[in-house]
C-alpha cells in the first residue's frame, strides 16, 4: 500500500509540470472523471493524485492510511489505484478497452484507448469499495 502521506501541494502545479503532452492531457482528464464520479476533491500524495481516505493495517499491526482511488502520469502509462484490487472488476476489465494491469494497479497508455464509461464503473466500484472517510 501507499506509504507517502498527503499534502497540501497544488494538484494542478504537479499536474502542469509533467512534461509528455498526452501524459498530462490524459491525466487532467482522468482527474476530471475520478472528480465527477466520487464527488471529492483531489490531493496529491507524494506523485500521486488520491481521492478520500482509506484505512488499513499491515501485518505488524500498524495503522496507516491511503487514499481510496487514485492516479499517478507515470513515464510508461497513467496508472490509477483501486480499482483492481484482488482480482476484484474482471468483467469490467474485459469491456475496458487496451489496458495492462500489476498488483491493485491499472495502466493504460492512453485514455483514448478505453471505453469511459467502463473505467467510470470501476471507479465508482473502488470508490464504494474503499472509501471509509
Amino acid at each position: 500500500m501507499v506509504k507517502t502521506k498527503p499534502s497540501d501541494d497544488s494538484v494542478d502545479d504537479f499536474l502542469a509540470g509533467v512534461i509528455d503532452d498526452r501524459r498530462r492531457t490524459d491525466a487532467l482528464a482522468a482527474v476530471e472523471i475520478m472528480r465527477a464520479v466520487t464527488g471529492a476533491e483531489p490531493v496529491l500524495w507524494g506523485s500521486m493524485v488520491g481521492f478520500g481516505r482509506q484505512p488499513y493495517t499491515t501485518a505488524d499491526g500498524r495503522s496507516h492510511e491511503t487514499f481510496a482511488v487514485g492516479l499517478a502520469p507515470r513515464k510508461q502509462a497513467l496508472t490509477l489505484y483501486g480499482l483492481t484490487y484482488y482480482g476484484s472488476n474482471q468483467d469490467l476489465l474485459d469491456r475496458l478497452g487496451a489496458h495492462t494491469t500489476g498488483k491493485g494497479c491499472l495502466y493504460i497508455r492512453r485514455l483514448d484507448d478505453v471505453d469511459l464509461d467502463v473505467l467510470r464503473e470501476m471507479i465508482a466500484r473502488g470508490w464504494a469499495t474503499n472509501h471509509t472517510a
